[in-house]
């Protein structure tokens, strides 16, 4: 383990629970069930992050943009993160989305805290964009605020070049990097300058069709939105791509992975509101989106009904009483 941890132990013992989830299976971005009144049923939440963390991710993240994070008030987003972490109960590690500006995700990094999130995923910050120098501060003022492990997640404005990721790295419990670009010639470059141990995982949107591509850099560990509502496709990809099985991976790509990002690329937001949908189309107890998301239209559900019916007819069959 590099020195960058020092002593803190909680922050080293994190990042081997998280080494070891990534190793092990696609990490799990829950989402947040909703009334058809726009109202949190913390219930069905409970339910559907049960059957979540019964597949057997590498760990959970909930809160996040999967999870709706930005449509959620503060005691929404307590009662979220605690629910998590109960229903985890230790079995893997549970990290927590926060964003918005600095203060505000500082705010958001004590709720987790107290409800005992083991790390906290910072998401990009609201609105504007900002120089080297600012993205790096942002960074720095959250650290100085909290105990909790922080990875931080760039896409969208948010974009580190070598030298501001040597100096998040170099804070204490900054532990890792999500990666939501795809600009692999700057990600390599990162993952080069990175010091020994730090993190780096794939959070591009349907993360499966690049993982591959992200492997070759050395960023094998990816999160899974398919794992939301059809965790048994996420497990077959996830074991084809490593077992070196190129020909299975490419027939899900071909036949689910690629038909699914079409259908996802027609609308914007549709990479929430359809994963949403999908699971809905499962059985799950998610409810609908939150505006500014909108729920698909007929024709958009019958073509996703269609493709989800495809991916499911190349995975074995669930057992009768297992999570789905």
């Amino acid at each position: 383990m590099s020195s960058t941890y020092g002593d803190n132990t909680v922050t080293t013992k994190t990042v081997e629970r998280l080494r070891d989830g990534m190793a092990r299976g696609v990490l799990s971005f829950p989402l947040t069930s909703f009334r058809a009144d726009g109202s949190l049923d913390l219930d069905a939440f409970r339910e559907y992050v049960a059957a979540q963390v019964a597949t057997g991710p590498g760990a959970v993240f909930p809160a996040c943009g999967t999870g709706e994070f930005f449509s959620l008030d503060e005691d929404e987003y307590r009662q979220v993160v605690t629910a998590t972490v109960e229903e985890s109960a230790g079995r893997l590690p549970v990290v927590a989305g926060i964003g918005y500006g600095w203060a505000q995700a500082a705010r958001f990094a004590r709720i987790a805290e107290e409800a005992g999130a083991d790390a906290l995923l910072v998401l990009p910050h609201y609105l504007v964009g900002g120089p080297q120098s600012g993205l790096v501060a942002q960074v720095e003022r959250i650290a100085e605020r909290t105990r909790l492990p922080l990875i931080v997640y760039q896409r969208d404005q948010v974009a580190f070049g070598v030298e501001s990721l040597k100096a998040i790295a170099a804070l204490p419990t900054v532990i890792g990097l999500k990666d939501g670009h795809s600009d692999l010639d700057r990600l390599q470059r990162l993952t080069l300058a990175a010091p020994d141990g730090f993190l780096f995982f794939n959070g591009a949107a349907t993360a499966e069709m690049q993982a591959r591509a992200y492997a070759a850099v050395g960023v094998p560990a990816y999160s899974s939105a398919v794992h939301a509502f059809a965790p048994e496709i996420a497990a077959a990809f996830h074991t084809a791509l490593r077992d070196g099985d190129h020909t299975r991976a490419d027939r899900l790509l071909r036949d689910f992975y690629v038909p699914f990002v079409e259908i996802r690329d027609r609308v914007p937001g549709y990479g929430v509101s359809l994963v949403k949908a999908a699971a809905r189309l499962r059985g799950r107890p998610v409810g609908p989106v939150r505006a500014p998301l909108a729920d698909p239209g007929p024709a958009d559900l019958a073509d996703l009904e269609r493709v989800l019916a495809a991916g499911l007819d190349l995975v074995p069959p669930t057992p009768t009483g297992a999570a789905r």
